[in-house]
């Protein structure tokens, strides 16, 4: 009879366990699909943001799904301990709250508590001078991503309903899944296609023509007639030597080497409209100064004038801003 009690019990304990595997199996699933998405999405942003080199467009999105199976096994190990951790406790208080506040089990008890975790988050934002907008649309980005899979294992819990085998919940997830990410993985190579991606402002010489400042003392004057004067600008050494008027520039651009000092004399200046905004260049000669050639940025009402500085991986530029306008 106790052989028979122990036997029991085991199987019990067996089907607890298998089902609590099933469900952060499934917890797991839907968070990687959760950041399949989110890094697409972070990558169609961060296309959106002024940046000193050329964008990547959609071939950076190719780029991404070829790379995701060498970082796979790492977000899977990550996400499985957020999955025990955060999504299957969600599921559960959800699944306590209903039977103590309504007298049975509902799938709005879900977002509910989601909120509220996702709200713990909250005071983070404020303490890092995030913006009202920022916080809100962080708060919501935690609830989603929170409440998506606890609503999916939900099903897997309740004991009323027959119940879901693993198999069948982790293909659900993964045809569902994969839908999702196809989907918004060609929505985001349409739109950056469209050219929602930042691009630098066309300019032309008489645009150019004017006063350049670095905000540090330094200023770059280039007349209209074609004469430049620098005051305190930066001058650059390795790469860039040699950058001046009349010297071929390419669509791949230029950039400075490490910074050499400053530069006080005048000389000449020409504008190289480039095959797109991104080879548009600003090239300037001035007796005595190394200056590599200029690349285009900021935006068509505030234009910028910037050189990237050293080893271009490292994203580090030298910028001039037109003064009065």
């Amino acid at each position: 009879m106790r052989s028979e009690w122990w036997s029991e019990e085991g199987r019990r304990h067996a089907r607890e366990e298998g089902r609590y595997d099933g469900v952060l199996a499934a917890a797991t699933a839907v968070l990687l699909v959760e950041a399949a998405i989110a890094a697409i999405g972070f990558f169609v942003w961060a296309e959106t943001v002024e940046t000193p080199a050329r964008a990547y467009s959609a071939a950076g999105l190719l780029v991404m799904v070829l790379a995701a199976p060498l970082v796979l096994p790492l977000a899977a190990a990550a996400l499985g301990a957020s999955a025990a951790v955060l999504v299957v406790p969600v599921a559960a208080a959800a699944a306590w709250l209903g039977r103590r506040c309504s007298g049975r089990e509902a799938w709005w008890w879900v977002p509910v508590v989601a909120a509220a975790v996702g709200a713990a988050a909250v005071p983070a934002g404020l303490r890092w001078d995030a913006g009202a907008g920022a916080v809100l649309a962080g708060w919501m980005a935690v609830t989603a991503a929170l409440g998506t899979p606890a609503l999916v294992v939900r099903r897997m819990l309740l004991p009323d309903r027959p119940p879901l085998s693993t198999r069948t919940v982790l293909g659900r997830v993964a045809l569902g899944g994969t839908l999702a990410v196809v989907t918004a993985w060609a929505v985001a190579g349409a739109a950056l296609h469209a050219g929602i991606g930042y691009e630098p402002p066309g300019l032309s010489a008489e645009r150019v023509a004017g006063t350049w400042a670095d905000g540090r003392g330094g200023t770059l004057v280039l007349a209209a007639d074609g004469t430049a004067t620098a005051e305190g600008i930066q001058t650059f050494g390795g790469e860039g030597e040699g950058g001046g008027v009349g010297d071929a520039v390419t669509d791949a651009g230029t950039h400075g080497g490490p910074a050499t000092g400053t530069c006080r004399a005048t000389g000449a200046w020409t504008y190289v409209p480039g095959t797109d905004p991104w080879a548009q260049r600003v090239l300037v000669l001035v007796e005595g100064c190394v200056l590599a050639p200029w690349s285009v940025g900021g935006s068509p009402e505030h234009p910028t004038l910037l050189v990237h500085v050293g080893d271009p991986d490292t994203g580090e530029v030298y910028v001039l801003r037109a003064q009065g306008r």
